[in-house]
């Protein structure tokens, strides 16, 4: 029920909406994956606000270039900046993922792909330069400081990494906000 209103809103500009067990993440992807049907499927959190499309698009470019793919990340080697992240993992591998997964696996969705190379073949996407060192995600206050001025400064538009980090690289104390929010561990869902 806590839901409902973003139901709402998305049947108000007729965007497609998926619902399913609160607590089973990985459940929830594979019965949007069934609704609408693909041979991919991309992963984005709502706490990643501020994505590049370019960024995306490369990722999704270098996963098309590869062959026999089961997942492509931006965060397996992290040189972007957390909450700038790109995921894609192969129809069927997320559908192994479902037959695979227990405890925080299933919250995080992908996380047993990458943590099991052995059985699915992940290709970690690098970008230079390394921008690891900046915290874009929203998962606390000080976050919210961060992007909420980072969105007062550009406006509610997508703004490319590297015009976002010269931007900035010039505000030492807004970087700051948030530099020390340590991310939780994998296993701390």
């Amino acid at each position: 029920a806590v839901d409902d209103a973003v139901a709402a809103e998305c049947e108000r500009i007729a965007v497609p909406c998926h619902r399913g067990p609160v607590d089973d993440v990985l459940t929830r992807f594979v019965g949007a994956l069934d609704a609408h049907p693909g041979d991919a499927v991309m992963r984005f959190t709502a706490d990643c606000p501020l994505l590049d499309p370019e960024i995306i698009a490369t990722v999704a470019s270098v996963y098309r270039a590869v062959p026999g793919l089961d997942y492509a990340s931006t965060s397996i080697a992290r040189t972007l900046p957390r909450g700038l992240d790109v995921e894609i993992i192969r129809a069927e591998a997320l559908r192994a993922l479902d037959r695979l997964a227990t405890d925080h696996h299933r919250v995080h969705v992908t996380s047993y792909a990458y943590t099991h190379p052995e059985l699915f073949r992940v290709l970690g996407v690098t970008l230079t330069p390394d921008r690891s060192g900046l915290r874009l995600t929203l998962d606390t206050e000080q976050d919210w400081t961060l992007l909420s001025a980072v969105v007062d400064h550009f406006g509610d538009v997508s703004v490319p990494l590297g015009k976002l980090a010269d931007w900035l690289d010039g505000q030492p104390a807004l970087r700051a906000v948030n530099a020390d929010v340590r991310q939780k561990r994998l296993e701390e869902s």
